[in-house]
């Protein structure tokens, strides 16, 4: 995550020596973006970020302007744990009281029961514990995204020093919190959800496959040839003889993936432990981001190399549809 710009509120404006006049001057000019009413940034740094890491911005802006206590929750309370998800989604908080509550302004409330909610202080703000954050995803997102965050906390998470969670633990707060349906759903995906999806694109891949009724593959496959160890592939149907490879732009921007080559390394790298696997006679299929987010594209791209189904597609929805 890069560093994020500072917020500007309009109520210190005038701390800074902007008048509302030059306020709305440098917002018309560019130089500053309205993240929410009253809230602002710099202009050439925000546009310089990606949707998804202006995300922390906007929750940022939110914790400023709402009425305190805000209670972050789903999406927002999983961007503070550093808890990955699919999507751009509003800004989501907590109200207490169940009077439908009112979603505006980019903010979305959702009713909670004071009964087991657990809240703790993060980075300043108030967001449901991790439990309960990613059961609230678990329950209320479709099966394929809500398994990203479910995979991400069965892991230990080295970079905010946080220890993985246990199928058991999560099983034990679903509790009296949730219908009947919401804690079907939660309790399927915590069953398919598998820490050894090495990052939030392969957990989104696997879930994806197994909704198109594919065999299931075995993941972090070693493979070694006449020169020694060859790595480690993503998925691995050993009957079909297909390798799957999810390609995800951190393999070949982010340090701990790199270990001291440069991008263009990597890319060699890669290219040269995909040619011993191909040599092992195994086809390889590979697929990114762009093709998870086309509806159908990876579902594509495994049947044209042959990998087995254990059912048809629409059988693994209609199952899906009556949890």
């Amino acid at each position: 995550m890069p560093d994020l710009p500072p917020l500007l509120l309009s109520r210190d404006s005038m701390v800074h020596g902007l008048t509302p006049n030059e306020l709305a001057k440098r917002v018309r000019a560019g130089a500053l973006v309205r993240v929410r009413h009253g809230v602002y940034t710099d202009g050439p740094a925000w546009r310089a970020l990606k949707p998804w890491e202006q995300y922390p911005l906007r929750i940022q802006a939110a914790a400023e302007m709402l009425q305190k206590p805000t209670i972050f929750a789903r999406h927002s309370a999983a961007s503070s744990w550093g808890i990955p998800t699919i999507g751009v989604h509003p800004v989501q908080v907590l109200t207490l009281k169940n009077d439908g509550g009112r979603s505006r302004g980019g903010i979305r409330r959702h009713f909670a029961a004071r009964t087991d909610l657990k809240v703790v202080q993060l980075g300043g703000f108030l967001v449901t514990d991790r439990i309960r954050t990613v059961l609230d995803l678990a329950a209320f997102s479709p099966f394929a995204e809500a398994i990203v965050p479910l995979d991400h906390v069965l892991r230990d998470d080295p970079i905010h020093g946080l220890p993985a969670l246990t199928k058991a633990e999560l099983e034990a707060g679903i509790g009296a919190i949730y219908s009947a349906a919401a804690a079907r759903r939660i309790r399927a995906a915590i069953a398919f959800a598998d820490p050894a999806s090495g990052s939030a694109g392969e957990s989104w891949s696997r879930a994806l496959i197994h909704a198109a009724g594919f065999e299931t593959p075995i993941l972090q496959q070693k493979f070694s040839d006449a020169a020694g160890p060859v790595g480690y592939a993503d998925f691995y149907w050993k009957e079909s003889k297909v390798v799957g490879e999810f390609d995800g732009e951190e393999k070949y921007v982010k340090d701990e993936f790199l270990r001291g080559r440069t991008a263009s390394q990597a890319v060699v790298a890669e290219k040269n432990r995909e040619n011993r696997i191909r040599a092992l006679g195994l086809h390889v299929v590979r697929w990114d981001w762009a093709n998870l987010k086309e509806p159908g594209a990876l579902e594509r791209k495994l049947a044209a190399a042959g990998v087995a189904r254990r059912r048809t597609r629409s059988a693994v929805l209609d199952a899906q549809n009556r949890l």
